[in-house]
């Protein structure tokens, strides 16, 4: 008989990415078992048409950030009504790849794994994973890459893949968009994400440095910067602190538009957010700016990648060991404010020659 597998992961665009080697394994591995996602709604369409899965099911994590949460009638249904749901699934194996940092968390985990009904419940586990029947040891944020711990946990229910890249959908129409669009722009194409997602704003890299970085690329090796992120206000401060014309797509842009346009971009450089392990997954050359966040643990997932960061002693200041830490970080950030423009430039300039020189070697 076919088992029946859900995956627990509710997390955000990039953590998402970063699972789907994991998922791979277990498709290769398990090819006539069902493989359910419970994800949060908003970065569910990250994975729609993944091959890998059967069902992506809905979860509102954030209505459950905090207990007072129980006391609201209208939570409480809504999660009794998705516990019942998955229950009368049946499902032989639940998976949580998640590191359970604080006791409230690991409490909602359990309370989901145990809703199940399921026999068997595989996760990472540092100290409170009690519920859990297989319990891979979780060594701290860093100590391996997101990647490597999620492919741990399906090892432990002898799913293996030799393919670890990461997975990213394609749309025909999103594509022919950036065809369309990329067509007029003068090479190279040269992608900048300034912002990062709302959790932790901390990790941006100033807009005047953006700012810099584009005008100095420009200046050395002309062709096209174009600016993305899901806020207009983020691009704008940097388009308005250039010298040099810029792109300003800054909310313009479906997250399939998006990924289609980084597919065609010759360089892109961004903050530790989604758009960079998107571009990651998508070959291209992809340059990571880090400051508060723990780089081993996030960093770009690819051949063709590099991580400028400080060496200060306090970074990283937030998923550092087990612990949470400090999402918005110190408030002079030197992990950022000063990291230098000619750092990242350097950066990109070196990783843009090698990527060409491997194609070069590949063409030959």
């Amino acid at each position: 008989m076919a088992e029946r597998f859900l995956f627990i992961k509710p997390a955000d665009f990039g953590d998402l990415l970063l699972a789907t080697p994991a998922l791979r394994a277990l498709r290769e591995t398990f090819p006539g078992a069902r493989i359910d996602l419970l994800v949060p709604p908003a970065s569910a369409q990250i994975l729609h048409g993944c091959p890998y899965v059967d069902e992506l099911i809905p979860f509102d994590k954030h209505a459950f950030d905090r207990p007072a949460a129980l006391l609201r009638p209208e939570r409480w249904l809504g999660l009794v009504r998705l516990a019942r749901a998955l229950r009368r699934r049946r499902y032989d194996v639940v998976i949580i790849p998640r590191h359970l940092t604080t006791r409230w968390g690991a409490l909602k985990f359990a309370a989901l794994a145990l809703a199940t009904g399921a026999p068997r419940r595989v996760g990472l586990d540092n100290g409170r994973g009690w519920f859990l029947t297989d319990r891979v040891p979780d060594e701290g944020f860093g100590a391996r890459h997101e990647v490597e711990y999620d492919l741990s946990v399906v090892a432990r229910l002898g799913a293996h893949t030799e393919d670890v890249r990461l997975w990213l959908p394609s749309d025909p129409g999103a594509e022919a968009w950036a065809d369309r669009l990329t067509a007029r722009w003068p090479r190279p194409l040269v992608v900048l994400h300034p912002g990062s997602g709302a959790y932790s704003v901390a990790r941006r890299w100033p807009a005047e440095r953006f700012a810099t970085l584009a005008d100095a690329w420009l200046e050395r090796h002309g062709g096209t910067v174009v600016l993305i992120d899901a806020s207009p206000e983020v691009t704008a401060a940097v388009r308005q602190a250039a010298r040099w014309p810029l792109v300003d797509l800054g909310g313009k842009t479906s997250l399939l538009q998006t990924i289609a346009l980084i597919r065609r971009c010759d360089l892109f450089v961004g903050n530790d957010s989604g758009p960079l392990h998107m571009a990651a997954a998508a070959g291209v050359p992809a340059v990571g700016i880090y400051g508060p966040s723990n780089h081993l643990a996030w960093g770009p997932w690819g051949p063709h990648t590099a991580v400028v960061k400080r060496d200060l002693s306090c970074m990283p200041c937030f998923y550092r060991g087990h612990e949470l830490g400090s999402p918005q970080g110190c408030p002079e950030r030197p992990c950022l404010t000063a990291l230098p423009v000619e750092a990242v430039l350097s950066a990109a300039e070196a990783l843009r020659h090698s990527a060409r020189e491997e194609a070069n070697t590949w063409s030959r």
